[in-house]
């Protein structure tokens, strides 16, 4: 099983899909680094030896991903917060912050809400 900053790749799956496990590199990252690194494409992860690994984690390196990724994503967040903008104010309500509708739909992010009824819950409990 290979793995690369920190991250388990999956076995079964092409090794250009398998680097989509890794936060920060989507499909074209992980062809870039398969070209980058003159590895097979249609290689699967399970195949992969002990230097076209070493080779794939240099080219990791290099680019953001992971913990160094999830820091500054969320050092960015605060950045807005602090300064009070809107979106910083959408984020700390944990609302949608790219102005979705929330009238409907934004589950997700709301939550499932509680449905306030009449009021009159005495009359509801005796049927």
């Amino acid at each position: 099983m290979a793995r690369i900053a920190g991250v388990n790749l999956p076995n079964d799956k092409r090794i250009e899909i398998a680097l989509t496990a890794i936060l920060g590199i989507g499909r074209n990252t992980g062809l870039k680094a398969v070209v980058a690194t003159g590895i097979d494409r249609a290689k699967r992860a399970k195949d992969l030896t002990e230097a076209e690994v070493k080779q794939l984690t240099e080219f990791v390196e290099q680019q953001s991903v992971e913990g160094d990724l999830r820091r500054e994503v969320s050092a960015n967040i605060k950045r807005l917060k602090d300064a009070g903008t809107y979106r910083g104010v959408r984020h700390e309500r944990k609302l949608p912050a790219r102005g979705q509708r929330t009238k409907t739909n934004a589950r997700t992010k709301r939550g499932k809400r509680v449905t306030v009824g009449s009021g009159r819950s005495k009359a509801a409990a005796k049927t």
